[in-house]
């Protein structure tokens, strides 16, 4: 895999690498209670608030890709520039977080406010 991955990808991207079962983690930075509202099979969970307390859960994950999601991308895109900056050079920001999934991969992901 390229050492240089653009900083986002795209929803149906990231259905893509699921279907080809590519390795890969899928982080979602949002808060629990949003989790248990709406979340994507095969994602683990970790709040933007502590990610750099439990940034040594995602250890094995340094050289691989890593795709973070939260509810629209801001976040996420805040949480892939701090791992990238921390030596996680294959994490990337999932554009248009949980609710683009919900409209272009996934619609039975519930959409939430």
């Amino acid at each position: 895999m390229s050492a240089a991955l653009p900083l986002e990808i795209d929803v149906t991207e990231v259905s893509t690498l699921q279907q080809e079962n590519t390795q890969f983690l899928l982080l979602d930075c949002r808060e629990q209670n949003e989790f248990d509202t709406a979340r994507i099979p095969g994602s683990q969970l970790i709040p933007m608030g502590q990610i750099a307390d439990r940034v040594q859960e995602l250890e094995e994950f340094r050289n691989l890709r890593i795709v973070v999601h939260c509810h629209h991308g801001g976040r996420s895109l805040r949480v892939t520039n701090w791992l990238r900056r921390n030596g996680f050079a294959l994490a990337q920001n999932m554009r248009g977080g949980i609710d683009a999934w919900s409209l272009k991969v996934d619609n039975s992901v519930p959409r939430y406010k």
